[in-house]
C-alpha cells in the first residue's frame, strides 16, 4: 500500500514541497524596502507585484516538468541525473536572493545568476533526451531568468560600486 501511495505521490510531493520550499525561502529573502527602492533601473523594469505571480507560475511549471520528467526517465541513472540537476538548480536559485537582498550585492548576485542559469539550461537539455515536454515546460523559467539577469546585470551598471564588506549599509 505504502509503495503504491509512494509511486503515485511521491514524485509530486517532492516536486511540490521542494517548490514551495524554494519559494518561502526567496519570499522570505527579499526585501523590497527603501534600498532597493533607491537603486536606479532600467526602464523596463517589470512592478514589484509582477515577480509573485511570475515565480508561482514558473514553480509550478519547474514542479510539473520535474514530475514529467521523473516519470519519462528511462532509468535510475537518468533519474539520479534528474535530481542532482535540480538540487544544484534548487540550491543556486535560493542563493540569489540573500545576495542581492540582504547583503546588498547585486554584483555577487549577477555573478551567481550565470550558474544559476547554467543550471536550468542543463536541466532542459537533461529532460531534452527523454522528455520533451518537460523540457518545454522549463522554458519559461530559463526565458525569466535570463530576463532577471539581464535587469541584475543593468541594476549592476546604474548602481556600482557596492560596498566592499557585502554588509547591509544604513538606509
Amino acid at each position: 500500500m505504502m509503495q503504491t501511495f509512494w509511486a503515485n505521490w511521491g514524485p509530486i510531493s517532492v516536486a511540490a514541497g521542494s517548490a514551495v520550499f524554494v519559494a518561502v525561502i526567496g519570499g522570505l529573502t527579499t526585501d523590497v524596502g527603501p534600498w532597493y527602492e533607491k537603486l536606479r533601473f532600467p526602464a523596463i523594469r517589470p512592478p514589484n507585484w509582477l515577480f509573485g505571480p511570475a515565480w508561482t507560475l514558473i514553480f509550478s511549471l519547474t514542479a510539473t516538468a520535474g514530475v514529467i520528467a521523473w516519470n519519462e526517465a528511462p532509468d535510475a541513472g537518468a533519474r539520479t541525473i534528474l535530481l542532482a540537476l535540480f538540487a544544484a538548480n534548487i540550491l543556486l536559485n535560493i542563493a540569489w536572493s540573500p545576495l542581492f537582498f540582504r547583503w546588498r550585492r547585486p554584483d555577487w548576485a549577477f555573478i551567481e545568476l550565470i550558474p544559476f542559469w547554467a543550471s536550468i539550461l542543463a536541466l532542459i537539455l537533461h529532460c531534452a533526451r527523454f522528455s520533451p515536454r518537460a523540457a518545454y515546460l522549463l522554458l519559461p523559467y530559463l526565458t525569466w531568468v535570463t530576463f532577471a539577469g539581464w535587469l541584475n546585470f543593468r541594476v549592476v551598471q546604474l548602481n556600482a560600486p557596492f560596498a566592499r564588506s557585502g554588509k547591509k549599509t544604513q538606509e
